[in-house]
């Protein structure tokens, strides 16, 4: 199922007030975006950055203030939602507490008025497929989260429907769950070949599960690609901070040439290649770099010599394999990303470098990446 969305804006006006910048809220601000047929896509961002709306939208659950939205070439603004084709996994699972699994995943066939034996057809199949046949007449109360998970998932396969929509399914599951379901989920849309379109605020299910992601701040797109190119190419500060685990290190410096100095003074020689791509600007910028791109191993100490840097650790995280090492740079925490075997402790002194061409730019006052 293919769907585009053009200039499309959704505002919410306060009760009894005009349509105003202090009687109404805007949730969407004027997005266009292009979703292929089979691709499964995911919506990110903080809370309240309008991807819940945008999904709500596609559903038919809330009304486009402007702009269009058309599925499969067909305009959409004013069709309901049983008649979009599409079916819908909620948060909280939506599941009828009075029946069986059984029945909640047959429940919408029976609305749709389908023949019994083809009911009972797909009933089996999706109950065979989730891995629920031993809890086929239990009732949601004596179901785990997953396990209820999987019935709504059941309940929205059956249907047959071209379009899947997710609305963070996953987050009221504990950590270990989550990681099964995000498998779950991911082998189903490759095994029915519909379009998906899931929203969560985990950045790590969409960059697990997702063909593509669409990055969501104030109900603006931020940007849209593959993960990997988000997470090496952002297009400005807010999405390079938001895809990656740690954040990226942000700080603000003075370029001259091909000097960078930090706000404390200390300054790193950044090679032709590097700096090539600012075109010959100089002044104040703000630089990034991920945290497994701050070296404190010999060999790149030995590589980098005439920009090490020196510092002392507060922190330690243990990850098992890899530590997270806090200390303070330029007036900013910092996190460096090391190997398991890098083993340091609070109140250590330690010698790092950051990798040159792993550098990003951004604009100081835009906040636009640079290159």
């Amino acid at each position: 199922m293919y769907i585009e969305i053009q200039d499309a804006t959704k505002i919410y006006e306060k009760p009894g007030g005009f349509r105003s910048s202090k009687e109404s809220f805007t949730a969407l601000d004027h997005i266009s975006l292009q979703i292929e047929k089979g691709e499964f896509i995911a919506f990110v961002g903080p809370s309240g950055c309008g991807k819940s709306t945008t999904l709500r939208m596609i559903a038919g659950f809330e009304e486009i203030t402007s702009g269009d939205l058309y599925i499969n070439g067909n305009h959409m603004n004013t069709v309901l939602p049983r008649d979009r084709g599409i079916s819908m996994v909620f948060q909280n699972y939506a599941l009828y507490p009075h029946m069986t699994v059984e029945k909640n995943i047959s429940y919408g066939l029976k609305n749709m008025k389908v023949p019994k034996d083809e009911i009972n057809r797909k009933v089996d199949w999706a109950i065979d497929v989730l891995g629920l046949s031993e809890y086929r007449y239990r009732k949601p109360k004596n179901l785990s989260g997953g396990q209820r998970q999987r019935v709504a998932l059941g309940r929205a396969i059956v249907k047959n429907q071209e379009l899947f929509l997710m609305d963070e399914p996953l987050s009221n599951l504990d950590a270990k769950l989550r990681v099964s379901m995000r498998a779950e989920i991911s082998r189903l849309h490759r095994e029915l070949g519909s379009t998906t379109i899931y929203v969560t605020h985990d950045q790590v299910e969409a960059m697990t599960m997702a063909d593509r992601i669409v990055i969501m701040k104030d109900g603006i797109i931020q940007q849209v690609g593959k993960p990997m190119d988000l997470y090496e190419h952002p297009a400005n500060k807010f999405v390079a901070g938001f895809i990656g685990s740690p954040q990226m290190n942000f700080y603000d410096v003075n370029v001259k040439g091909n000097t960078v100095v930090f706000s404390d003074g200390s300054s790193i020689d950044l090679p032709d290649s590097v700096m090539s791509h600012l075109a010959g600007k100089e002044g104040e910028f703000i630089i990034g770099i991920r945290g497994e791109d701050i070296k404190v191993d010999a060999q790149n100490i030995d590589l980098y010599e005439k920009n090490k840097m020196v510092a002392t650790v507060e922190n330690v995280e243990i990850m098992g394999n890899e530590n997270n090492i806090y200390f303070n740079f330029a007036n900013t925490q910092t996190i460096a990303r090391v190997s398991k075997y890098e083993i340091s402790k609070p109140g250590d002194t330690i010698d790092f470098v950051f990798i040159p061409s792993r550098i990003h730019f951004f604009d100081k006052q835009t906040e636009k990446s640079l290159f």
